[in-house]
């Protein structure tokens, strides 16, 4: 009997975990992606595009659906969406699992300051320099919006949602980024002052290297805990191993 498996993705391990399911032909896969790029990476297999509308819709898509098994490999600061997903599967008796990679790790020369939320670091932001450059995607920049004094370089893969930070400067681009490329915009810009989600892997690693180079301060937003009692892994591979020996569906 082929088994359904549902992905909220939209991440590097998402598709990584999509294209080693779609091999498998006792699985079938459907990734679900938020729809908040206007052109997303998309995986193998099946895919459906936008949100679910909460957590009781998404228990129904599970059971009209007939998904064995859901997997939220969704970004380490999705945090509303995983919500949705423990509590959407735990009402459809759909074994769960939550792939996080690995956060950062500050290395010797770094200067990192923790903050618990975007709003934490904004409030920091005075003490630490002038130009800021802010990567922490194109959303919640509103806590930054009533800094005064400071000038903000905003990347993002698609235009962010005002109100914005000014005066600011946006910058479109997608990683992977280079440490060379990243340590010409902090010198271009004369940035003083970087801003980043903990959100792991080695894509967009590069701008810590080159803040660590400059001697650059770095604001590192913690990221959410993942809901209690959801098991945790950190690879696509592992992700697949728990799927092939996951329980069945249990009746809720």
């Amino acid at each position: 009997m082929t088994r359904h498996v549902l992905i909220l993705g939209g991440t590097t391990e998402a598709r990584a975990l999509a294209a080693t399911l779609a091999a498998d032909r006792a699985l079938r896969v459907t990734s679900s992606l938020a729809g908040r790029v206007a052109e997303p990476r998309l995986p193998a297999g099946e895919v459906r595009i936008g949100g679910f509308g909460g957590p009781d819709a998404l228990r129904c898509w599970l059971a009209d659906h007939a998904v064995d098994a859901l997997v939220d490999a969704t970004h380490p600061f999705a945090a509303t969406i995983s919500a949705h997903a423990a509590r959407a599967a735990a009402a459809a008796g759909v074994p769960l699992l939550a792939v996080r990679r690995p956060g950062w790790v500050a290395a010797p020369g770094d200067r990192w300051h923790p903050a618990d939320s975007l709003a934490g670091a904004a409030a920091l932001l005075p003490g630490l320099g002038r130009r800021i450059f802010l990567t922490t995607g194109r959303t919640g920049l509103e806590a930054f919006a009533a800094t005064t004094g400071l000038w903000f370089l905003i990347r993002s893969v698609d235009a962010p949602r005002p109100p914005l930070p000014e005066p600011s400067h946006v910058l479109l681009a997608r990683g992977p980024f280079t440490v060379e490329g990243e340590a010409e915009l902090l010198r271009r810009h004369r940035v003083d002052v970087l801003v980043t989600k903990d959100s792991g892997g080695p894509a967009t690693a590069a701008k810590l290297t080159a803040a660590r180079e400059a001697g650059v301060p770095v604001v590192v937003v913690r990221r959410p805990p993942v809901p209690g009692g959801v098991p945790v892994v950190a690879t696509p591979d592992e992700a697949a191993a728990w799927l092939r020996a996951a329980p069945a569906r249990l009746d809720p």
